[in-house]
């Protein structure tokens, strides 16, 4: 059977890797009717596709189907299941197959990412190391010469889409003095680098801070009002902290979280957000959709179930 040679395959990966930075710059886009954001995936391939399926972006060959829809993935990808590298081999094909009609595809940053770029892999699963040929190929592949590794540096933390921003655990008051560019210069500069003491592995950063998520009502709506008014923006959707009752709403909407534990390990639903035209829904595989309840009264947050524990950041010095 005729195989290509490896300069084709070369120029296959340059191809993906200008499809995933041609826009790494920008960090805003408006006028976007529809929007679908997915929470932290972990390697789990079949609930991620079952997400994309329900959402109607991909279809049953996984091909692009969303047209000018605008697909926000909220980071952590990776780590805790088998399946990263099919997931983000979907999000590359997805990358170059969505502005042909239109649309986008916005594959963020998140904590786990910034680990393993920085050679934490406490949280690999073998059979994930396994699908890239062992762990020396691992490594070289999320190495800043590596086609993972290149691709994920490319990538934005935060965006902003319409009157909402995105970003994998949430930006308090302290780094809303940042604009989003200014987020995503520093993030990926530390990953570049291997910087363990910037913005991307600090604990209290966008990648790692559940304080909006988990903080008391009132003093997180307080500090949404601050960050949301500094970013001229209404809402703040993030992942990062699981909820496996499905996406929900606090601080009477200014704040949406998405990650509904998808992760088997979570027991979580596949499901996401969508956003069609300023109305937010929570639409869940098969092919349940319920618009989302966003004026939650002060001082009765929703219940969720916390979080797996991650390796927290290290406190520059401790770990």
């Amino acid at each position: 059977m005729w195989k290509p040679p490896a300069r084709v395959w070369v120029l296959c990966a340059a191809a993906v890797l200008l499809a995933a930075s041609a826009f790494a710059g920008q960090d805003t886009w408006t006028g976007v009717d529809r929007i679908v954001a997915v929470g932290d995936v972990h390697g789990d391939f079949d609930q991620f596709v079952k997400t994309l399926r329900a959402s109607k972006v991909i279809d049953e060959k996984n091909d692009w189907i969303g047209g000018k829809t605008h697909l926000v993935q909220v980071g952590d990808v990776l780590d805790r299941g088998p399946d990263s590298r099919k997931a983000m081999d979907l999000l590359m094909k997805l990358e170059e197959e969505a502005p042909k009609a239109g649309g986008m595809v916005h594959a963020l940053i998140g904590n786990h990412e910034a680990m393993v770029l920085m050679g934490n892999l406490s949280y690999m699963n073998l059979e994930e190391e396994k699908a890239f040929g062992g762990p020396n190929e691992y490594r070289e592949a999320m190495s800043a010469q590596g086609k993972y590794g290149r691709w994920i540096r490319s990538h934005n933390a935060v965006i902003k889409i319409n009157d909402l921003v995105f970003v994998h655990a949430g930006i308090t008051p302290a780094f809303a003095r940042m604009s989003p560019g200014e987020i995503n210069k520093a993030i990926r500069d530390d990953l570049e680098k291997g910087n363990e003491h910037g913005i991307a592995m600090d604990p209290s950063g966008p990648l790692w801070d559940r304080t909006i998520a988990t903080g008391d009502e009132e003093t997180v709506t307080g500090q949404l009002d601050e960050v949301l008014k500094a970013y001229g923006v209404r809402r703040m959707v993030v992942g990062h902290t699981v909820s496996t009752k499905g996406i929900s709403a606090r601080a009477g909407g200014r704040l949406i979280r998405i990650d509904v534990g998808m992760f088997s390990g979570f027991g979580g639903p596949a499901a996401c957000l969508v956003v069609e035209k300023g109305v937010l829904y929570e639409v869940r595989y098969p092919d349940a959709r319920q618009k989302l309840l966003l004026e939650t009264p002060a001082g009765k947050p929703q219940a969720s179930r916390p979080a797996m524990q991650d390796a927290r950041a290290p406190r520059r010095q401790a770990a």
